[in-house]
């Protein structure tokens, strides 16, 4: 036992501050001295004093950004990504106090996977009156298409579930909730225990605490054991809703981590009853689906008709077998707030045990008794409407017309409320970095439970997620997440998150199984990245006009070309305004294309490449990704006030990180179809980009000459290789050689015409076919415009119209095959259109 006078002076006064009002606190025990199992934590405070903790504290926060540990606030909305705050202060449980809470998570387990085989079988617990079948039929997770008779399954229909708990006042475990059908944060614990073990090195390792990583070894292996029997090497993929998620970090982790594809409902398909992926190479074949999309919007075919997540006819394949589905359709009946009730009763019947972890107290308004008890006294209550999962009324913080309009609906529909009384947790000891204090704040905390489809044994992840808040608070409504540690007698020793292979290993590429639509997502990462390129540099230059010319008259200048260039209208004719105001003016209508969201501007640009980047972090490697962070957090803080210099200095800084983030992924990206597909979304908009530029400054531009071209070099980074070669001398001849047929230089169409060609070949082609492709035969039509082009007629554009007309229409000419490109690769690769099927045989 720790006893308080054995700690320095400064924690003993750092201790005598914490004090905790809720009545019962973890970090002291009965005799009001520091438990003996923060003696650790304890002892790495004295040794580093909240100084030190503080620079730990920001260490593993700027680990969280360059991460890009990230959730959505709300969904669809990339704008609200934010981090949580970590906590470099673990949730510390002895292991006494772990073996009771281990043993009743495990029974909670082995109670549900009875209950759900018995709802979807016999449903004798309805038919004996222990459930009632008002509670069970009117949820929205229960399927009648998922029940299959009396036969019991073979394999458990819950591979892996988490469960919320909370610690009461009395010191006892109370269990909050269960999460059956796509349970979250098992991938956030892992990562919150790699970044405190980096950041807090010498307590993670010296400390005798249980390690994670096996336990997702262990998943992994469960999950492939689902598969069928005859396939040597399942393929598992992991379906997730979508880079709008909140949790779509998460399930890009844990497929990285697992080896899964990621998935959205639009790249699998059912044909003739197999789940397939839509891959570079056609359709392959899926044996196990990981899902993270809730039971209702899984298939729209059978179930709610109107989902974009998932997958028509996925029931069916899954009821005949084609198919293993974790957790398994329908389980999610069981993660009805009101079946806490219920479950002593079922417990004894079931398992003919005592219910281990009792739940908070709760009454079910489907009982006219409970009805009558919290309509009585609304506000004692909070309420859970099964028909808005995840939803926690508070009668308190409504108004008395809002109070009575939920009263009269409870009383319409009394079978879709719960009623829970809500609860105090005991508290623990948290770190307020700005304060450089700690203070006692209530913890919820998430365990995991895996069952082997085997043998049906189950085991509990040591640890789990924590947050701060009072219970039942939602985990993303959190500021402040903390790793969980479970105590073991001895320190453990450490266990690699790579898992070793188990006997031989086929060895495996990037190629032809790349999700079509991963594919997609890399091709417009490449098109939104290189068109941010160009906009950045294009708004640099004409900021540079700006200071230079802001003041004189328009029509002399350089800026109604630049503004064309950038998409951007003139201010409206007013008449003749003062220099200064005309330069102000000016600027404002720059400074939109920071803050503005309208199409094209810098903001809805990057949100484009960040959604599409979100869409592949499995294939982006960790410094790539950091670049991306770093980008996202200069977005965020971007505003109108900037002055032109300091809008400049922005500009420069994005186009050095974009910059960067490309040369990581060429760096680092196995140059396979990803990468090419990738490539070529960079070129093409490239091509597109540099084609229209060079028209408007040789062609159409109100103010041609030096200063404009000296403009277009700059833009497309050329200015200095022109000097090299050129020194001062301006010429459109020499432009239009450099631009345009100088096949040495990366940022000309004839070297990136032929980067194309070089990247179409090497993607996947229609097997016996033995004509070209579209993409193939528009690349040749551009490529032999540009090299069977009359040079002499070009030549004196300065002095001949007829010069001009030909550029344009040379222009022109290059620019329409390539316009045509896109759709070209998407219809050849990222789409998979089947040959109509006659189904009815018709006789003449």
């Amino acid at each position: 036992m720790s006893n308080l006078s054995s700690y320095s002076q400064a924690l003993q006064q750092l201790l005598n501050s914490y004090a905790s009002d809720q009545g019962r606190d973890e970090l002291f025990n009965q005799d009001g001295q520091p438990d003996v199992r923060w003696q650790p934590v304890l002892q790495v405070l004295e040794e580093l004093g909240l100084d030190g903790l503080a620079e730990r504290h920001e260490e593993v926060q700027q680990l969280l950004h360059e991460n890009g540990v990230t959730f959505n606030v709300h969904e669809d909305d990339l704008g609200q990504l934010r981090s949580w705050e970590l906590d470099p202060l673990p949730y510390v449980i002895a292991g006494h106090d772990w073996d009771l809470l281990e043993a009743g998570l495990i029974q909670r387990s082995r109670l549900l996977q009875a209950l759900v085989d018995d709802l979807y079988g016999e449903r004798q617990v309805i038919h004996e009156g222990l459930l009632p079948p008002e509670l069970v039929y009117t949820h929205p997770s229960w399927l009648f298409a998922a029940a299959d008779g009396n036969q019991r399954p073979e394999k458990p229909r819950i591979i892996f579930q988490g469960m919320d708990v909370y610690r009461d006042l009395q010191g006892q475990w109370r269990l909050q909730g269960d999460w059956t059908q796509a349970p979250s944060g098992a991938g956030y614990a892992l990562e919150n225990r790699i970044l405190l073990s980096r950041t807090l090195s010498n307590l993670y390792r010296e400390a005798p605490l249980r390690r994670l990583a096996s336990f997702l070894q262990a998943q992994h292996r469960c999950l492939a054991s689902l598969a069928s029997d005859h396939r040597g090497e399942p393929n598992l993929v992991l379906l997730t809703p979508g880079p709008g998620s909140p949790g779509y970090f998460e399930h890009a982790w844990l497929a990285n981590y697992m080896n899964f594809s990621l998935v959205e409902g639009d790249d699998l398909v059912v044909r003739d009853g197999q789940v397939s992926m839509r891959t570079l190479g056609g359709l392959k074949r899926v044996d196990v689906l990981v899902r993270q999309v809730t039971d209702p919007w899984c298939d729209p075919l059978e179930l709610s008709s109107d989902s974009l997540l998932g997958v028509p006819g996925l029931m069916q394949a899954a009821r005949r077998g084609e198919v293993e589905i974790a957790n398994a359709l329908g389980v999610g009946v069981l993660e009805h707030p009101a079946l806490s009730l219920f479950l002593p009763k079922l417990c004894q019947r079931l398992l003919g045990e005592e219910l281990l972890l009792a739940g908070p107290e709760l009454r079910w308004c489907g009982e006219e008794d409970h009805l009558i008890e919290v309509l009585n006294n609304l506000e004692a209550w909070q309420l859970y409407p099964i028909h808005q999962p995840g939803q926690l009324l508070d009668p308190k913080q409504l108004s008395l017309d809002e109070q009575q309009a939920l009263t009269t609906e409870i009383r319409q529909s009394p079978w879709l409320f719960t009623a829970r009384k809500p609860a105090q947790a005991s508290t623990a000891p948290s770190f307020d970095a700005r304060n450089q204090v700690l203070y006692p704040a209530s913890i919820n905390l998430r365990f995991f439970c895996l069952t082997d489809p085997e043998d049906r044994q189950s085991r509990v992840m040591p640890g789990g997620l924590a947050w701060v808040g009072e219970p039942g608070t939602p985990v993303m409504q959190s500021q402040t997440v903390k790793d969980i540690w479970v105590l073991a007698p001895v320190p453990q020793p450490h266990v690699s998150l790579l898992r070793q292979a188990q006997g031989p290993i086929l060895v495996t590429r990037d190629g032809r199984d790349l999700p079509s639509r991963v594919a997609d997502s890399l091709f417009w990462m490449g098109r939104y990245g290189e068109r941010l390129d160009t906009k950045a540099r294009l708004l640099r230059e004409t900021l540079g006009q700006l200071l230079d010319d802001g003041q004189l008259p328009l029509e002399t200048t350089l800026l109604p070309d630049l503004f064309t260039a950038l998409k951007l209208p003139l201010p409206p004719e007013q008449p003749p305004l003062a220099a200064a105001r005309q330069f102000i003016q000016l600027r404002e209508w720059l400074m939109t294309l920071f803050t503005d969201q309208a199409v094209d501007n810098l903001p809805w640009l990057f949100s484009q490449f960040l959604r599409n980047s979100r869409a592949v972090r499995d294939h982006l490697g960790d410094d790539a990704w950091r670049v991306i962070n770093n980008l996202r957090q200069k977005f965020n803080g971007l505003n109108g006030n900037l002055g032109v210099n300091s809008a400049r200095r922005h500009l420069e800084d994005l186009l050095v990180q974009q910059a960067a983030f490309f040369g990581f992924c060429n760096e680092t990206m196995p140059h396979h179809y990803g990468w090419r597909f990738m490539d070529l979304g960079r070129f093409i908009e490239r091509l597109l980009s540099s084609l229209e530029l060079l028209k408007l400054a040789l062609v159409t531009a109100r103010q041609p000459g030096i200063p404009l071209w000296e403009v277009v070099l700059a833009t497309t980074d050329n200015l200095t290789v022109y000097r090299r070669r050129y020194r001062s001398q301006l010429h459109p001849s020499a432009i239009l050689d450099l631009l345009l047929f100088d096949e040495s230089n990366p940022r000309s169409v004839g070297f990136m015409l032929k980067r194309l060609h070089q990247q179409l070949e090497e993607l996947p082609r229609q097997e016996g076919s033995p004509f070209r492709s579209q993409e193939h035969r528009l690349v040749i039509e551009a490529s032999s415009h540009l090299h069977l082009v009359d040079l002499d007629s070009l030549l004196d554009i300065e002095n001949s119209q007829a010069a001009r007309e030909a550029l344009q229409a040379f222009l022109d000419a290059l620019l329409l095959p390539l316009s045509q490109l896109s759709d070209a690769l998407a219809h050849s690769h990222f789409s998979h259109v089947e040959k109509p099927r006659q189904l009815v045989s018709l006789q003449t």
